[in-house]
């Protein structure tokens, strides 16, 4: 019979190996900033969101119902992608992956098979799920775009304190899940290829708006908070909204104001128009190189029908190298026009149409769209076919801001 003090012995010396084990493992899957590439399998350093779905089923049901839980999943981004391999070859994917999926930054030497999983159309990996973000232990702000800096182990991080200790993983509470410079390491701007001249990026001068200023961050609007449970049977507290509210979601409608007046003159009408972006960055963002925001004016006489519409259009328009638009901003050599509404900009449109005849009055409807994808005939083409629903796929369809009307007696003439 063995004593009991060698088994205690025994057992003390088997947890000091499995602890000095998992600490090796944890060292040799530093992150990529800090040496080669991890040795542990990507999925298993990386486990898909479906796994945190048996603990964390609130929360993994808001961010299947986001856009980052599509990252690599749309007709477009997988037609875009196509495009500038060919251009730049497989490696050239890199550049879309750095945030579309970007444990490509741990795992570089898995770019083909990333880029196989994307056009198989039901890819097995995750672009943006829980573990692209919550393994995220700093940013490299000096970076242009600003890098993240993974850590790769047991450890989960995230913005709140005191979590229940589980036996899936440990928690840690990071003030980093808290502040904008989080976002944008994916928010920022486009990586510049080739050593070209970097553009303008996507959300202006943020820093110096009266929202950053205040303490307002992007977790503010986009992971705005409610009581709930974070896993599931946890008692109900603050708890960050994971769908990721912005161009779909109820806070667009809070992102603009927009008032006007309207003067009739004769025969001549004239409307005024002011918007105040509300929000502290451009808008739209312009990003994907599609993106386009249009305020349309339509104008009702008599028995309700059209008499006029005029559009306004707030986007980037790119320039490829030859000075073509491109709608595709990893093509864009420079900037061939720019309206987009600033960071908390107050703007004014004017617009001036025939008033409408016999008619006792007209009705001036405003609305704010941000606008379905457009582009080139073939890409939008390819769009549809690859689309499981065709033409009536999200990217084909506006996605309304905000509407006003207003009924205007007219006298006779």
């Amino acid at each position: 019979m063995i004593p009991k003090f060698f088994l205690k012995v025994g057992r003390l010396i088997g947890c000091a190996i499995v602890l000095f084990g998992w600490m090796i493992a944890a060292d040799s899957i530093a992150p990529r900033s800090a040496g080669a590439e991890p040795t542990k399998p990507l999925e298993k350093a990386f486990p898909h969101s479906e796994k945190c779905k048996r603990c964390h089923l609130r929360v993994f049901e808001e961010w299947e119902a986001s856009a980052q839980s599509r990252s690599i999943l749309t007709a477009p981004f997988r037609i875009s992608l196509n495009r500038l391999i060919e251009a730049k070859g497989e490696k050239g994917a890199m550049m879309c992956f750095r945030c579309h999926a970007p444990h490509i930054l741990e795992y570089p030497s898995h770019l083909k098979s990333f880029i196989d999983e994307v056009r198989s159309r039901d890819p097995r990996i995750d672009g943006v799920g829980c573990s692209q973000c919550h393994l995220i232990k700093d940013v490299k702000t000096e970076e242009n775009p600003p890098l993240p800096i993974y850590a790769l182990g047991k450890t989960i991080f995230g913005g709140y304190a005191d979590a229940v200790e589980n036996l899936a993983h440990q928690s840690e509470a990071n003030p980093l899940y808290r502040r904008s410079d989080y976002c944008v390491t994916c928010h920022h701007s486009l990586p510049s290829m080739d050593n070209a001249q970097p553009l303008p990026g996507w959300l202006g001068n943020w820093r110096a708006t009266k929202a950053q200023k205040s303490g307002k961050t992007c977790q503010t609007c986009h992971m705005p908070e409610a009581f709930g449970e974070s896993a599931n049977g946890e008692r109900n507290r603050k708890i960050a909204n994971h769908s990721f509210p912005g161009r779909f979601g109820k806070v667009r409608a809070k992102a603009l104001e927009v008032d006007f007046e309207t003067e009739v003159t004769g025969n001549t009408s004239h409307v005024t128009v002011t918007l105040r972006s509300l929000v502290p960055h451009h808008l739209p963002v312009p990003h994907p190189g599609w993106s386009r925001m249009v305020l349309d004016l339509t104008i009702l006489g008599k028995n309700l029908k059209k008499v006029y519409g005029e559009q306004r259009l707030y986007e980037r328009v790119y320039g490829d190298a030859h000075g073509a638009p491109t709608v595709f901003d990893f093509e864009a050599a420079t900037i061939l026009k720019d309206t987009l509404l600033k960071p908390e900009e107050t703007r004014v449109e004017s617009f001036t149409f025939p008033t409408p005849t016999d008619a006792p009055s007209m009705d001036v409807i405003l609305t704010v769209t941000y606008s379905p994808v457009h582009g080139p005939k073939e890409f939008l083409d390819q769009i549809e076919k690859e689309a499981p629903l065709g033409t009536k796929d999200r990217a084909f369809q506006a996605v309304e801001v905000l509407q006003k009307k207003k009924n205007i007696p007219l006298k006779k003439r």
